[in-house]
């Protein structure tokens, strides 16, 4: 016989299958509880940690690890950072190192005006860093070997094919094809520099033609400042390439020293003492970190599919009971973007702590790779704590005017950069050649910006070239305009755009912010944390759908 109480409806195959559930197996007392039920279970969803400690007496375990994950991934990156900042200490010296070394008369902070201006002093330093090749450094180099020998340094010029060049007559046959020719010099070997363009090497240059002159040679060292810190010490490979730039064929021949390097496992080390304990004691912390970041990112993980599955719970159930569908901006509460960050700062400590372990361990040498994935799982974990902080009306100003303005800031700003860009190319087109900061887009951006927050302004005017008075008088127009635009207008607009919405969250906050939906039907429920009703719902174990599905057995 059929129960009179249970409303029997037919589903669609394109119905939900939550809603079809409850189009067949509710009755009129059975809503009744099905909507108070929901209305705790919501509520319940959107209370802070302490209110759920009081309702079911569930301790907060996310809290607690995000707190101990602080102070773990903070207490790593410092450790990680001061073993870094040896690295690129080592990095920098020896480069200093090699341009004193390899470039003669060459002065510190000169890397900009290094030039050469005659024929005879570009073959007094390409044989200068020559000579020098046997007296490397006071430092622990030595050069790359290849089974008994070293490697051979490689002096190549790269000049056009053809080129008969005549200034006087205004004439010029040129073939614009590079043509590179190189002469490979072993390293122990002295060069007898007597005339220019005459010498043991027979290497000539052809200075009409010439475009650039490289030399190339390859060092290694050992960083061993690493084992006073009880570290293992690293070998880097440089790539030394001197280079005597005359693309401009303007009679100064630009000299600059680039060095690439690159960290190498040592192939046999020993060393004596306790280093190796105390790598291991470190590599021990670094799985640790990796576990807590575990721990955090499945119980995070485990509450973001649940604010999921209750989304459709009560998407479902306000399409069925109210005839409507639930707005998109209340779907969203359900979706914890504090628990997404929190969930990519662990993936993120996981991989960079992983990596740690491994250049702990001499098996990689990624440090840059390892201080960004750190840097920014760091960054993010003290981000997480703000959520938090957000539970308490006096903290969370700061969160609620940032959502607020969010939207109207991300429209704000697409419009002012049309405008930010547009002088950008403009700037670089026009003031680029007569002007140092506008010599190129990237420069121009960096000048702006400084002149949007009132720097170095001075200076910007000052270093502008008076060659063409046109463009010097364009620069004023140009700078005056700029300066106008964006300090006393969009700068005021943005700041006044963040004012007006801390004032509107302020004034929330002490008469109420307007509520949706969402909101109006959890503030029904009255059942305080510390009631006992949740503890009760909890024990029965009795879900949304237990209900339901009883009736159909019994049907």
């Amino acid at each position: 016989m059929e129960n009179p109480e249970v409303a029997v409806g037919s589903c669609s195959a394109d119905d939900d299958e939550n809603l079809c559930s409850y189009r067949r197996h509710l009755s009129i007392s059975q809503e009744g509880l099905l909507e108070d039920q929901l209305r705790r279970k919501l509520k319940f969803f959107f209370m802070n940690p302490c209110e759920k400690f009081w309702a079911r007496g569930r301790k907060p375990w996310k809290l607690g690890i995000q707190l101990l994950k602080i102070a773990m991934v903070t207490v790593q990156l410092v450790v990680f950072g001061l073993s870094n900042q040896m690295v690129v200490a080592f990095k920098e010296e020896n480069t200093v190192a090699f341009k004193h070394l390899f470039l003669k008369g060459y002065m510190d902070r000169m890397d900009d005006t290094y030039a050469v201006y005659t024929q005879t002093d570009v073959y007094d330093q390409i044989f200068f860093a020559i000579d020098q090749l046997p007296n490397i450094s006071i430092g622990n180099h030595a050069y790359e070997k290849k089974g008994a020998e070293e490697t051979a340094l490689a002096l190549c010029q790269q000049f056009y094919k053809r080129g008969i060049i005549s200034p006087g007559n205004d004439t010029f046959d040129i073939d614009p094809e590079i043509v590179t020719d190189c002469l490979y010099i072993e390293p122990m070997i002295p060069i007898e520099n007597t005339t220019v363009g005459k010498n043991n090497l027979n290497f000539t240059l052809d200075f009409h033609r010439l475009v650039m002159v490289q030399l190339k040679f390859n060092l290694k060292a050992i960083n061993l400042q690493t084992v006073r810190h009880h570290e293992l010490p690293d070998c880097y490979d440089f790539t030394l390439r001197i280079v005597f730039d005359n693309k401009a064929h303007s009679g100064r021949i630009k000299i600059s020293l680039d060095n690439d390097i690159e960290i190498r496992e040592c192939k046999d080390w020993h060393v004596s003492g306790s280093i190796q304990k105390n790598t291991h004691y470190m590599m021990i912390f670094d799985a640790f970190v990796i576990l807590t970041c575990l721990a955090s990112l499945i119980l995070c993980t485990r509450s973001v599919v649940k604010g999921i599955q209750l989304q459709r719970e009560f998407v479902s159930f306000f399409l069925y009971y109210y005839k409507k569908e639930v707005s998109f901006s209340d779907q969203m509460e359900f979706v914890n973007g504090w628990y997404i960050m929190i969930m990519v700062s662990d993936v993120l400590t996981i991989v960079g702590s992983t990596l740690k372990m491994e250049i702990q361990a001499k098996s990689l040498t990624s440090y840059d790779v390892c201080s960004i994935l750190l840097g920014t799982s760091t960054m993010l974990v003290w981000l997480g704590v703000i959520r938090y902080l957000g539970f308490f009306q006096k903290y969370n100003l700061l969160i609620l005017t940032l959502r607020a303005a969010l939207p109207n800031v991300m429209r704000f700003c697409c419009c002012a950069a049309m405008i930010y860009l547009g002088y950008c190319f403009c700037g670089w087109i026009v003031l680029g050649p007569y002007h140092v900061k506008f010599r190129s887009l990237n420069m121009v951006s960096e000048c702006l910006f400084s002149l949007i927050n009132g720097d170095d302004m001075f200076a910007t005017f000052a270093k502008m070239q008076q060659k063409s008075y046109l463009v010097w008088l364009f620069s004023r127009i140009y700078l005056y305009s700029f300066i106008s635009l964006f300090i006393y207008m969009v700068l005021s607009l943005f700041i006044a755009l963040i004012t007006d919405t801390y004032e509107t969250v302020k004034h929330y906050q002490q008469d109420g912010f307007p509520e949706t939906e969402l909101q109006r039907f959890i503030s029904q429920c009255k059942d305080l944390p510390n009631s006992g009703r949740y503890r009760l719902e909890e024990e029965s174990s009795a879900s949304l759908f237990c209900c339901c599905n009883g009736c159909s057995e019994h049907m």
